[in-house]
């Protein structure tokens, strides 16, 4: 956002709370991200059960139960505008992954974008459009300014989805994630308001 002098702008409180959190349609009639739903429990506990996704993402859930407390906590973090959370899902379909933003600064106009696929979902370039979408999205709608994606190097899947969706390499921060394994190495990936 720029106001009138071309100073860059940040973005006001309450853009995001006062709003629903929108539909983002994907392709024509292929996938969507939408809010998800205590139906899409069942999404998350899977996800929480897979070994890509909990070794990627420190991500475990421990029951149906505690899947519907943090889809609740994905609605308080829209109202907090602190998170923006998406279920990857077809139409009237049950969630096939997650892309959101952490970390939300609206006054600093930043964000961390994170997602995942079920394995069903992976390999059909559907992380790529997704990724891809949600940054238009908080660059263009939102009025964000810039965008991370961080990734361990250990993952070249989610190199090739960071550089796909438009996210150029900006550089290794040494021994920066903590994993089951040990520390990685990870890669810093940005997309700035302009990039095209």
């Amino acid at each position: 956002m720029i106001d009138n002098s071309g100073i860059p702008a940040v973005v006001p409180a309450g853009r995001m709370a006062r709003q629903p959190q929108p539909v983002l349609p994907l392709t024509t009639g292929g996938p969507e991200l939408r809010p998800w739903s205590p139906d899409d429990a069942g999404a998350l506990l899977a996800a929480g059960q897979d070994p890509a996704i909990r070794q990627w993402n420190l991500f475990t859930v421990g029951g149906l139960d505690e899947a519907r407390q943090r889809i609740a906590r994905m609605h308080e973090r829209w109202r907090a505008e602190t998170g923006a959370v998406w279920a990857v899902a077809r139409p009237d379909g049950p969630a096939l992954g997650l892309v959101g933003l952490n970390d939300v600064d609206l006054a600093g106009g930043s964000a961390e974008l994170v997602y995942w696929l079920l394995p069903e979902a992976r390999g059909s370039g559907v992380a790529v459009d997704a990724v891809r979408r949600l940054g238009r999205w908080a660059l263009d709608d939102l009025g964000l300014h810039r965008l991370r994606l961080c990734h361990s190097t250990a993952n070249p899947a989610s190199c090739r989805v960071a550089e796909r969706a438009g996210y150029g390499l900006e550089g290794t921060q040494r021994s920066a994630l903590l994993h089951a394994d040990g520390w990685h190495d990870q890669h810093l990936h940005a997309r700035v308001q302009g990039d095209r």
